[in-house]
């Protein structure tokens, strides 16, 4: 049975909105929960940014049942991995073991407001490697020394650490990542979805109950042409593709990227308006493809609640069915 995920997209909704949203999505019957940790949106329309793990704290309080889930931190830069593993053990502890740690190599967008540059992809790997070995070995309790080509631990500790460890999600794109990161992690988050990732992953992660979990846009609305204007101005970025997403350093560099894309190309893309039918053949592309999670990103703050109602009325049970 696949699980159907709600986005709390930070980039989008201010941190009192998105707590409230989180209650309204559980009530609305969906299984889990994700949220976006980034410093920037990718465009100035989109107009927040909030911190991801205050909202997290806050929603572990007002949710009781729903999976939580960060999609994704970049553990390497703007964090440090042994903050990361405190703090994912503090919001597994506020959540009674709900909490699963997705991570990833991030985003130029996001981590270049430290000052220390942006490595190229392989150096991305390499850090995320170490990042990932850093955290389960805090996660696993005790004290903590490592030395690596990119970071260093010194005697560290996590001291309030939850009953079982924290799971880790990694987010994966290709051969390579898999290659190095299926071996070690719990589960695999993608935003594409292909079937050969999903084989491939299973070939190299010898766990029969790791996750494989997708996201997707969409943009629900009884105005399709609304819908479409509302997808263009705040998702236009989604068409250049996580390649091209991670290097661009501001929200000019996305807005000079996708100027000429056009209304079209996104509608191609997201599906927009009243057809729940189009949602659900979206999603099933994921469920074909082998996943078992999907995340759902309904585009515009001023429509989550409108879009929560039909989510539940509508969209779950034709999910479901």
């Amino acid at each position: 049975m696949t699980g159907y995920g709600y986005t709390l997209m930070t980039e989008q909704s201010g941190p009192r909105e998105l707590v409230g949203y989180a209650g309204a999505a559980e009530a609305a019957g969906f299984d889990f929960e994700v949220i976006s940790d980034h410093f920037f949106p990718w465009l100035d329309e989109m107009g927040h940014a909030p911190y991801a793990w205050g909202v997290l704290g806050a929603v572990t309080q007002a949710t009781e049942r729903v999976g939580l889930m960060t999609y994704v931190t970049c553990p390497t830069m703007r964090y440090h991995p042994a903050v990361v593993a405190q703090k994912a053990a503090t919001i597994g502890l506020l959540s009674e073991g709900r909490f699963l740690l997705g991570l990833g190599a991030g985003e130029n967008l996001n981590e270049h407001v430290v000052g220390q540059g942006w490595p190229p992809v392989n150096v991305r790997h390499e850090m995320l490697l170490e990042a990932v070995e850093i955290i389960q070995a805090l996660l696993a309790g005790g004290y903590v020394d490592y030395k690596g080509a990119h970071f260093r631990v010194d005697s560290a500790k996590v001291w309030d650490l939850p009953p079982e460890p924290v799971q880790i999600g990694v987010a994966v794109s290709g051969e390579q990542s898999i290659r190095v990161f299926a071996p070690l992690a719990d589960h695999l988050i993608t935003v594409e979805p292909d079937a050969e990732l999903i084989d491939g992953w299973a070939i190299a992660n010898d766990n029969p109950s790791s996750r494989k979990i997708g996201q997707i846009p969409v943009c629900w609305g009884t105005d399709r042409n609304a819908c479409v204007q509302r997808a263009h101005e705040l998702f236009r970025w989604f068409g250049g593709g996580w390649k091209v997403n991670a290097e661009l350093p501001g929200t000019d560099g996305f807005s000079g990227a996708t100027q000429f894309v056009r209304d079209d190309d996104v509608a191609e893309a997201i599906p927009c308006g009243p057809d729940i039918d189009a949602i659900v053949k979206a999603v099933r592309q994921f469920e074909e493809a082998g996943f078992t999670d999907v995340a759902l990103v309904q585009i515009g703050d001023e429509s989550q609640r409108d879009f929560l109602q039909i989510a539940e009325k509508e969209l779950l049970p034709a999910l479901r069915g």
